[in-house]
């Protein structure tokens, strides 16, 4: 019997191999729910800590997958599965993936991992930025530029700040970079011709524009390589490609520890294949709005709000009108930037203008245009949906646009960029109330208190041209410069970022006062100095916490807390930038860095606040989108060190927004989850290559790596 039974377990042993699942069957089960998956992770070293088990499938209306990490024993639990036939894996670093095992819920499944058989294997599943971080850019001492007949260098690029900005900003805008989409040339030519090539190719899903110029997505590429200088820039570029192609591997990224273990992904997808810039799940000010509700992206490139239901994981599309012509699908409205209000409707902030300005917006019998006339001759839509009527309203603006977020006065302020000498508003209440649009929608121009009398002067004809040109210092200034990203805090008080020129880009400052027009004011900042450099640079998006603090989001890899309380200086003649370094603190991303520099080839989309504490690391933690490390990033105010919480599969995580919600909070991290936003314009850079969907994944964070 003894043999019996020894030839059995043998057996078993070698059907567990076989399947890829472990035979360390003297383990002891690990506790989970019927409708979970757990077990244990080992390899020829014994348990595997902090590696990724992979459960996936199509089985649920979308494909959907759930990802968790091991404990320091390699025990996993990948908790709340819906009923469905799944496939599992593993994934790590310094492991090439296991393979899929076939699986249910309720199932106990012990998996063998694999280790890497040589440094390149392993990383291939590195985030881009590592792979990234290998290319060499030109020295700090070759700048300025002296052009082609001189070093190369395109003389618009005066500092080796302005390459390395162009490096992360404008090469991706639209995708990562070191994915192996990217660190892998065509067989075409030498490394310069086929770089070159590539360019020439460039698409975008879906569309052969990207956003509103109508310009096609390689005539945007070719123009980003040409500033660098173009035969320079290819050269870089083909030096990068070629010495991966020889057998050149980065440093290799820490597996998850700490806290960075207790977090659960999952990835859906929708959307059809169609680019979704952003998506908004609930009101960034109270995370209970929405509860179980649907999650609403758009379809930046077609003219659709995209929405997934959350419980049934159903996929439908809602056509944006137009306003002129007034047709029920406009494919041309470039919706970019969402927000969610009390009452669940979805605004949507657009980067396009269509129909005549409104008459109000010049009349001299509307307060703000008689003040300040709105400039251009095209109006703003902003579309609004309403899950009430399930319709689409468009609003016809006078300005704005871009990106949008509520205050937290009593109207419900929602705030817009986009524009260059104004910032704009509607107040949402009195535009629900009213649905009129002259009622609800004000603006202001944006002037500095350069003469420092602390009020701004109301008559326009007396105001300073520029900050950039000089100024009569008993004058107030008019500020002109693009806004981006936008924020407001409790106290009411606007935060915007004006990324042009991008070194060194500022954020701006705004506040209505008791009574705008008149008593609006603005303010602006820009990253310190240090040794003749900008410690930060290219300013994208900005976020405001609870205790009005701006982080500014930094393309050069950083983030930027300002404080503003700590200005010594905050109006007057020198009040044009540089004026409060003291009230700068600025961190630096984890990763590797640029070879020869400081700067870690990763960049920072905008931010989020946990006002509630939704995520359980406590009231006002502040969120950062990895844009090329396939992470969302949270900081610890305490230890002021970053936590990375990555996305391992499928390679590609790009992300700009992420919004926290509340689904039931009488089950504590079960009922909440951030949610972002996964959608390249360039869908077959992901790892699932042609045919790839946009997605969302959704985090949730437990309290240790086996909470089920």
């Amino acid at each position: 019997m003894k043999k019996q039974l020894m030839a059995a377990l043998m057996a078993s042993s070698g059907l567990m191999a076989a399947a890829g699942m472990s035979p360390a069957f003297a383990a002891a089960p690990v506790p989970i729910d019927n409708d979970d998956i757990g077990g244990v992770v080992t390899s020829s070293k014994g348990p595997e800590a902090g590696v990724w088990v992979v459960a996936e499938t199509k089985d649920v209306g979308t494909q959907y997958i759930k990802i968790a990490i091991t404990d320091d024993q390699g025990r996993y639990v990948i908790p709340d599965l819906p009923k469905a036939k799944y496939k599992v894996w593993v994934r790590g670093y310094g492991l090439s993936d296991s393979k899929a095992v076939d699986s249910e819920t309720g199932k106990q499944i012990n998996i063998t991992a694999t280790l890497a058989p040589s440094p390149q294997a392993a990383a291939q599943i590195y985030p881009a930025q590592y792979w990234y971080a290998l290319i060499e850019p030109p020295k700090a001492s070759e700048f300025p530029g002296t052009g082609p007949s001189g070093n190369g260098i395109s003389p618009g690029m005066g500092t080796q700040q302005n390459w390395l900005h162009h490096m992360q900003e404008n090469c991706m805008f639209c995708h990562q970079l070191g994915t192996k989409a990217t660190r892998e040339l065509p067989d075409v030519g030498n490394p310069i011709e086929a770089w070159d090539q590539r360019l020439q190719k460039a698409r975008a899903a879906g569309d052969v524009t990207i956003h509103n110029e109508g310009a096609a997505l390689a005539t945007t590429m070719n123009n980003n390589m040409t500033r660098f200088g173009r035969q320079r820039g290819l050269k870089v570029y083909a030096d990068w490609t070629d010495k991966i192609a020889k057998g050149a591997v980065p440093e290799a990224p820490p597996r998850p520890a700490g806290i960075e273990r207790n977090v659960v992904v999952t990835v859906r997808d929708y959307a059809e294949g169609r680019f979704t810039h952003d998506m908004v799940a609930s009101d960034r000010r109270n995370p209970n709005v929405n509860a179980g509700g649907p999650m609403y992206g758009l379809g930046m490139l077609k003219g659709y709000m995209e929405i997934l239901d959350s419980k049934t994981n159903k996929n439908t599309a809602v056509p944006i009108p137009g306003i002129d012509p007034p047709v029920p699908h406009d494919e041309t409205a470039r919706i970019h930037h969402n927000e969610m209000d009390e009452k669940g409707r979805v605004w949507m902030a657009g980067v396009y203008k269509q129909g005549k300005m409104p008459d109000f917006c010049t009349s001299e019998s509307n307060k703000y245009a008689k003040y300040f006339p709105a400039p251009g001759k095209l109006g703003t839509p902003l579309p609004v949906y309403d899950p009430a009527d399930k319709k689409v309203h468009m609003l016809h603006l006078c300005g704005g646009g871009n990106h949008a977020s509520f205050g937290f006065d009593k109207d419900s302020t929602v705030y817009l960029s986009s524009e260059t000498k104004t910032v704009s508003w509607v107040k949402s209440k009195v535009w629900a109330e009213t649905r009129s649009v002259e009622k609800s929608h004000g603006w202001c121009p944006m002037v500095i208190d350069t003469n420092a009398d602390g009020k701004i002067e109301p008559d326009r004809t007396k105001w300073n041209e520029d900050i950039t040109k000089p100024m009569d210092p008993k004058k107030d200034t008019q500020f002109t410069g693009f806004l981006y990203g936008i924020n407001v805090g409790k106290d009411d008080v606007v935060y915007a970022a004006n990324y042009v020129p991008y070194v060194p880009s500022r954020i701006v400052r705004f506040e209505q006062g008791a009574n705008a027009p008149e008593t609006c004011k603005t303010e602006v900042y820009e990253p310190p100095m240090k040794d003749g450099k900008y410690l930060a640079y290219g300013v994208r998006g900005i976020e405001v916490d609870a205790d009005g603090v701006a982080w500014a989001a930094f393309s050069s890899g950083h983030v930027g807390k300002f404080d503003r309380s700590k200005c010594k200086v905050t109006n007057g003649p020198t009040a044009t930038g540089q004026q409060c370094p003291e009230g700068w603190t600025i961190y630096r991303l984890p990763g590797p860095t640029f070879v020869g520099t400081d700067v870690t080839p990763n960049f920072v989309y905008g931010g989020n606040t946990d006002f509630a504490n939704a995520m359980g690391l406590g009231e006002n933690t502040l969120f950062f989108p990895g844009t090329n490390s396939d992470s969302i990033i949270t900081f610890d105010r305490k230890t002021e060190k970053f936590m990375e919480f990555r996305v391992p599969y499928p390679i590609g995580f790009y992300t700009r927004d992420m919004h926290f919600r509340v689904d039931d909070p009488k089950t504590g991290w079960k009922g909440r989850a951030i949610h972002a936003t996964y959608s390249l314009p360039t869908h077959w850079h992901m790892e699932e290559g042609e045919g790839a969907f946009s997605k969302i994944a959704s985090f949730q964070i437990r309290p240790d790596p086996l909470a089920h």
